[in-house]
């Protein structure tokens, strides 16, 4: 029963009781004083004594409140969508209304219209739900926040430190801590907060509230305190593993430590079916056609441009084999943006600032305009319109060779645009290779239409702003 004193609560589940409580307890004056400016229902509350009416709109709060606790909204570790959280909140404030309006009938001449107390409950869940829209998107207090403790100091745990390094990266929790473990590699985690144990696990964790353990520690084997890690997660601390958390905050896997019981016993990665192709097809061919007649004057100029700045005799596209779906070769179709002689010494990966590209071709790479004739590409079903950008056959057969899973990519259709085209900045080295192919698997495990409606949306910021390569 201690978890559930309101001192034992965490700060930010503290703030949200406090400014809900004055929410409800506010809710019930203002239908007051909206019935006594429109006058919906034959009541007056002068005749009922001020601090009757404030001991109305407290007790409604606190019933209400009280189901909101039975309904798990004041926990921390509480893991719902806005969606969920409002479902909730709609149950809470319909059983406070059926308590407050029993304990009503007890105040005799004092009691409130039962109108205006169902007043006060519609205005309640509209409050509420404002309310908790901020606390799960802007996160106000912190509350949405997990406080994290890591099992592990060694190399593996480093990426956390390597990768979440700034604020922005860590915005959905907080860093409680980094346990040294047995088996962990030496000079892993430098500057994060180390901790040696003197205590159990289990009461470690209870005592600072943390709301959720990822395990990653290099050796486990004899090694990781299972007996441990059970106690915490039948006392509701969430255990993840690394690759689940790292997938989870930043949107990619980690290629370096994927192994095959992972990928066979996590969720994803979904198979394609003639269904599917089918109405992947008629969607982006559909797409297609749009995006041709909106820029075909954009085309039109590009080519006239292109004639301009290198001879009428110029070659305004370009035609080059690129690896596609299930390792097929197809011939992408660009507007030539690179001079003719861009590979008298041989294929070369472009990249930024590349000194081959033409004043033309440096502009349209930059909005992305030299990418537009491939729509011929998407209408014969060879490229989609997302998808991760295919390679060169040269760079391929190199790539997966060096690069673990690199091949994996080529199980979807590549695509005009990607996940790792949006979160990662261009680049033309190997280890580019592999970052982008963290985004890649990520998109293919998660593949669907929302996401892809997703990356085209904010492939528009890409356009429109000049971020393009």
């Amino acid at each position: 029963m201690s978890n559930l004193k309101f001192r034992n609560l965490p700060v930010g589940s503290k703030s949200l009781v406090l400014i809900e409580f004055f929410c409800f307890a506010g809710a019930l004056l203002l239908s007051l004083y909206l019935n006594s400016l429109f006058h919906f229902v034959a009541y007056d509350p002068q005749s009922v004594a001020l601090n009757v009416l404030f001991i109305h709109a407290v007790v409604f709060a606190l019933m209400v409140q009280l189901s909101c606790l039975a309904m798990g909204l004041y926990n921390s570790k509480l893991r719902e969508n806005l969606r969920g959280v409002m479902r909730r909140s709609l149950v809470s404030v319909a059983i406070g209304f059926f308590i407050v309006s029993l304990l009503n009938l007890i105040y005799g001449d004092g009691a409130l219209a039962i109108e205006l107390l169902a007043t006060a409950s519609l205005i309640s869940f509209f409050i509420v739900s404002a309310v908790r829209y901020l606390t799960l998107r802007i996160d106000f207090f912190g509350f949405n926040k997990r406080n994290i403790l890591v099992l592990g100091v060694g190399e593996r745990a480093s990426i956390i430190e390597r990768r979440m390094r700034r604020d922005v990266d860590r915005q959905n929790f907080f860093m409680h801590g980094f346990v040294v473990l047995n088996g962990d590699a030496d000079h892993g985690i430098i500057n994060e907060n180390i901790i040696k144990l003197d205590t159990s696990l289990v009461n470690y964790a209870l005592e600072h509230q943390i709301d959720e353990i990822v395990v990653a520690n290099d050796e486990r084997r004899e090694n990781l305190p299972v007996d441990e890690l059970f106690a915490c997660k039948i006392r509701g601390v969430e255990i993840t593993e690394i690759l689940d958390f790292i997938e989870r905050e930043t949107g990619q896997i980690a290629v370096n430590l994927i192994y095959p019981s992972w990928v066979i016993y996590s969720n994803g990665f979904a198979s394609s079916n003639h269904l599917r192709n089918t109405l992947d097809w008629i969607f982006n061919a559909g797409m297609g056609l749009i995006l041709l007649m909106v820029t075909w004057p954009i085309m039109l100029i590009t080519t006239l441009l292109i004639k301009l700045d290198e001879g009428l005799k110029a070659p305004v596209f370009y035609s080059q084999e690129r690896v596609g779906v299930d390792g097929e070769a197809f011939n992408i179709i660009k507007f030539r943006s690179m001079r003719l002689d861009a590979e008298k010494n041989g294929a070369q990966m472009a990249s930024e600032n590349d000194n081959r590209t033409t004043k033309i071709g440096k502009f349209i790479r930059k909005y992305r305009i030299d990418e537009l004739p491939q729509i011929y590409n998407v209408m014969l079903g060879e490229m989609g319109f997302v998808g991760p950008r295919p390679e060169r056959p040269e760079f391929v057969q190199q790539l997966i060779k060096n690069i673990p899973y690199y091949n994996e990519r080529h199980n979807v259709k590549p695509g005009l645009t990607g996940w790792a085209q949006l979160k990662y900045p261009y680049g033309a080295t190997e280890n580019d290779s592999l970052e982008k192919l963290k985004y890649d698997l990520y998109y293919i495990k998660h593949r669907s239409f929302m996401l892809d409606l997703l990356i085209l949306i904010r492939t528009v910021e890409i356009i429109l702003f000049g971020k393009g390569r």
